[in-house]
């Protein structure tokens, strides 16, 4: 016999569960409007000139973020004060800043990733008379860095410091150092790390020589963003031992400084691959030193405090950086569907069962009806009318499909409905020979 689909229990499995799946989509979209907006693929890092230490940095974390998704655009600019300012503008996310160089821009809101490595102060000069002190540079032509450059902020400091009013030539750092090599200079200032392509040439050139700060003690009392630092002899080359003695300069901390909307998956993505490119030993560092949470330059930012305490987050070791970024957005949604599904599953399965049941208890309520009128019937038409309406039951009964698990209530209610058959045609049999009811 052709079952109603109408009674399929797939479907029936359909209507049950079907609601409860629906209640849990529409709860997964209201909490997704609560779910932090996915990481931008896209930055722009404000960095230094291009022969300078930051350009070259930069061009490395380029590389490590690119194993990632994250395309970095790297800016050349002209030093730490444009970096600031692009920061402030919004023209960059991220920016390379020295320290000491941001007194301006306390007031406004960016935040320190964390300090890089040192960038020592070299002053280059001609001549044989050799230069300790900051102050025998009066009266001289001196080449102070680039407008809105860290090293032309941080000489103008030091010559402040010692009341000299420099006759400075406006000069980038290599037009300066051209300049210096064909002694139309007598000193420039250099902020510029060991890696700066432009310094290496200056060191090993024999008529340049480095000054040794005698005072650097003193300048870092009156400086917290100042460190002093040594140059040990022969650590530039070797064989020609060049420095021919050790050297003491002043150095500040590159800073890796950011806008506060800076994504913090992305704080943490950039942390790592300043690790990766900082965090070997140099010439004034030791080997995991940086990047570092000090020599800061503006308040450190949040993420980046938690990851300097406890490390790249868990799910970006375990996880390939778009997968664990999209956990971890997801993370907000996790209690209110924990809080919605776990009630669901458990009342689901009540539910379900209790639909499949109901298919066949049903139908126990007309049965019981003709049970009950054939004890009152006494006549043979009495009880043939309740043995037709017993036939249009069996014959509803007949098209009730159920999953096999409730398959012996089925068959159940088919064996009662065989029962009381049997026992209204005995009485119909009786009735009519007159005999009392069965």
């Amino acid at each position: 016999m052709k079952l109603d689909r109408r009674q399929n229990p797939e479907r029936e499995l359909v209507k049950t569960f079907l609601p409860a799946v629906l209640l849990a989509v529409a709860a997964f979209l209201v909490a997704y409007q609560f779910v932090d907006p996915a990481p931008p693929d896209r930055l722009v890092m404000a960095t230094g000139n291009e022969q300078g230490a930051y350009y070259l940095f930069a061009q490395k974390i380029r590389h490590e973020l690119a194993r990632h998704g994250i395309e970095l655009q790297v800016r050349a600019t002209s030093g730490s004060i444009e970096n600031l300012q692009q920061l402030v503008r919004g023209e960059a996310e991220v920016a390379f800043v020295q320290g000491g160089t941001g007194s301006d821009f306390q007031a406004a809101d960016l935040e320190s990733l964390g300090s890089l490595f040192f960038e020592p102060l070299w002053v280059l000069y001609r001549g044989n008379a050799p230069l300790r002190r900051v102050g025998q540079l009066r009266g001289k032509r001196l080449a102070l860095g680039a407008e809105r450059s860290g090293t032309r902020a941080l000489a103008l400091t030091l010559l402040r410091d010692n009341e000299i009013a420099p006759a400075a030539v406006p000069l980038g750092d290599t037009e300066a150092a051209a300049a210096l090599e064909r002694g139309e200079l007598d000193a420039m200032f250099l902020v510029a790390s060991e890696q700066s392509p432009l310094l290496h040439r200056m060191l090993l050139n024999p008529g340049v020589h480095t000054m040794d700060f005698e005072r650097a003690a003193a300048y870092t009392r009156r400086h917290d963003f100042l460190s002093k630092v040594t140059l040990p002899q022969g650590t530039v080359d070797l064989a020609r031992n060049i420095p021919q003695r050790d050297t003491a300069l002043l150095a500040a901390a590159a800073n890796l400084v950011a806008r506060p909307d800076l994504h913090p998956a992305l704080v943490d993505l950039l942390l790592q691959a300043a690790q990766a490119v900082v965090g070997k030993r140099g010439w004034f560092e030791q080997s995991g030193q940086f990047p570092a949470p000090e020599f800061l330059e503006f308040p450190i930012d949040r993420d980046a405090q938690r990851f300097y305490r406890y490390g790249p987050p868990f799910l970006q070791r375990v996880l390939p950086f778009w997968a664990a970024t999209l956990v971890d957005r997801m993370k907000v949604m996790l209690v209110p569907l924990l809080a919605l599904l776990i009630p669901l599953v458990k009342l689901m399965p009540p539910v379900y069962r209790w639909r499949m049941r109901a298919r066949v208890f049903r139908w126990y309520r007309q049965l019981r009806s003709v049970d009950l009128a054939a004890r009152k019937a006494r006549r043979g038409e009495d009880y043939a009318g309740l043995l037709s309406e017993l036939a249009h039951l069996e014959q509803d009964v007949n098209q009730v499909s159920v999953p096999l698990s409730f398959a012996d209530e089925l068959y159940d209610l088919q064996l009662h409905l065989s029962l009381v058959r049997e026992r209204l045609e005995r009485s119909r049999a009786a009735a009519e020979a007159g005999a009392p009811p069965a």
